[in-house]
């Protein structure tokens, strides 16, 4: 089920309302990290926050949309913490290193927390998979973010792909998201590597699509995702096809 219309989340809250959500946001992230998402119930989070039953569920519908909540403070602070990266890069690996880097700055007080749930949000269809409906919003943050990447590089891009590699950026930096959740290594140290010699390769790969050659392989693979992963954002059209959303 989607927020409600009158939540805070679209941006009708008044600056109380707003304490109040982030009040019951702070108290879930740290039940859930203390007691875990499973044994965590609204009603704890509600008591512990000092708000009614009610007005828990007023701000929230459920668990899940706490979470969404917590998806979509980490992608509005990720969109502020990459502002200098983008501001000072034009190089294309280095804009999407720091970009990547930044995120897993942001993640790193959050990471058991998200070993704990990753169970739920594995689940197709959970709406704490990043590929839900419900998660359209952080995603479509997210996604924005590559497209600030590549916009601002000195790598040129073809007319035509400028739709297409911000979403394929953007699971590639899902891929590196699920490795961040398996790492056990001392301050994720192979998390950070991985996120350069993924930008390195991501930055190699955009810069060889200016040639025309390559380039219905790169429509071919952001297809591919498109029409198998689940709630995967939407077709572009080609010869032939009309957009699905």
């Amino acid at each position: 089920m989607p927020a409600r219309n009158d939540s805070p989340r679209t941006g009708s809250a008044t600056p109380r309302s707003g304490q109040t959500r982030a009040l019951i946001l702070e108290t879930a992230m740290r039940l859930f990290r203390e007691r875990g998402y499973d044994r965590t119930t609204m009603r704890a989070i509600a008591q512990e926050a000092g708000v009614s039953v009610g007005n828990a569920y007023y701000y929230f519908e459920g668990k899940e949309h706490l979470i969404q909540g917590f998806y979509d403070r980490i992608a509005a602070e990720h969109q502020v913490a990459v502002r200098e990266i983008l501001a000072r890069e034009t190089d294309l690996e280095a804009r999407l290193a720091g970009v990547l880097k930044a995120w897993l700055d942001i993640a790193a007080p959050y990471h058991e927390f998200a070993v704990q749930f990753f169970k739920n949000a594995a689940d197709p269809d959970s709406p704490l998979s990043p590929f839900s409906p419900e998660s359209e919003q952080a995603r479509e943050a997210a996604i924005g973010v590559h497209r600030q990447v590549l916009a601002g590089a000195r790598t040129k891009v073809p007319d035509e792909l400028r739709d297409v590699l911000p979403e394929l950026m953007w699971l590639s930096q899902m891929g590196l998201v699920l490795y961040w959740i398996f790492d056990r290594t001392e301050g994720r140290e192979r998390s950070y590597r991985l996120a350069e010699r993924g930008a390195r390769l991501t930055a190699r790969g955009v810069a060889l699509a200016r040639f025309r050659v390559l380039r219905p392989l790169v429509r071919e693979v952001h297809e591919l995702f498109t029409d198998f992963l689940p709630g995967m954002t939407r077709q572009l059209p080609g010869p032939g096809r009309k957009p699905v959303r």
